[in-house]
């Protein structure tokens, strides 16, 4: 069911933190390509979010009337497994920081952005907002998606105490424009296409991804985030929460073909099993945000076309 629209003025002051990311700069994106103009996006020196003073002083500088929270650390299995201890302690000292200031300098309105792998790793599918905190987590995620929640319950608390309206919204995989290519700190998509693009330009007849190919999971191109971000910011959702996603799914061994056809790569995909697979399956439930009236545009197909002609015209390395 449609919800009321909030008359927000363009003239509103925007602070979006985390605009160099993918997910930033594509809110970035958006949101002047709706006609708002005043977004803060960093102070001069640079602002470190980590820092508790900076952030109060940032505040204190400036007036806000909308904080988008898109700033963390992130990174795929490797990257969370292995820099454990990174993860939980930049994300939890950055959400603290900006929601505690955002309060505190009289900001009402806060979109705080999260993960799907809040969600329980046996989490049954599709998974429903209200399943959070009913299982056991992802061990090779589990710091990176502890520091989600923590931030989540953040502003469950704080709309109760001091009556703020700060919304969270749990986006499935993401991939597109400035999305990262490393191949040890890459999520599975953008691994991926690096993978079959470095195959095929080097003339080799396999190309070997992690896993067995078997988990299901649920991709959103970070356009169509930014879309939904600007429709929830105009929009008073019911919930505090909201899960963001494509409602489709596809298997790691079927993602590896689409990468093959759609980089025209002529090889073989194969499946390392020594690997770890990470989460089974992880398909969320968006009817919340479905019944609201937003849907996302952009297939897969053509989504990953677009990220690997991005990753053509903006990487060194792909030359």
């Amino acid at each position: 069911m449609p919800v009321e629209q909030i008359v927000i003025q363009r003239t509103a002051t925007i602070y979006l933190a985390g605009h160099q990311g993918m997910v930033g700069s594509a809110i970035e994106r958006r949101l002047r390509a709706a006609g708002y103009e005043n977004i803060l996006t960093r102070s001069k020196p640079e602002l470190d979010l980590l820092r508790q003073q900076d952030v109060e002083t940032w505040f204190t500088q400036n007036s806000i009337d909308i904080v988008i929270l898109a700033a963390a650390k992130v990174g795929g299995i490797y990257a969370n497994n292995t820099y454990r201890a990174e993860f939980i302690y930049q994300n939890l000292m950055i959400q603290a920081n900006v929601i505690h200031n955002a309060y505190r300098h009289g900001v009402k309105r806060l979109l705080f952005l999260g993960s799907s792998c809040i969600y329980p790793r046996d989490c049954p599918q599709p998974m429903r907002e209200e399943f959070l905190l009913t299982g056991a987590l992802e061990k090779t995620n589990e710091p990176y998606a502890v520091a989600k929640i923590a931030g989540l319950k953040m502003c469950e608390a704080y709309n109760a105490q001091y009556g703020t309206r700060y919304i969270s919204l749990m986006p499935t995989n993401l991939y597109g424009a400035n999305d990262n290519f490393d191949p040890h700190t890459s999520h599975v998509l953008p691994a991926v296409i690096r993978k079959i693009h470095e195959a095929k330009i080097g003339g080799q007849k396999t190309v070997s991804l992690w896993g067995t190919g078997r988990p299901l999971r649920e991709f959103l191109h970070v356009d169509d985030l930014a879309d939904a971000c600007l429709f929830v910011m105009e929009h008073e959702p019911a919930q505090q929460i909201l899960n963001i996603g494509s409602g489709e799914e596809i298997s790691i061994q079927e993602l590896g073909k689409l990468v093959a056809d759609t980089l025209n790569y002529q090889g073989s995909v194969v499946f390392d099993p020594s690997m770890p697979d990470g989460t089974p399956r992880k398909l969320l439930d968006s009817g919340q945000i479905f019944e609201m009236g937003w849907r996302p545009q952009i297939s897969l197909r053509e989504g990953v076309k677009r990220t690997y002609n991005w990753y053509l015209n903006h990487n060194n390395e792909a030359a």
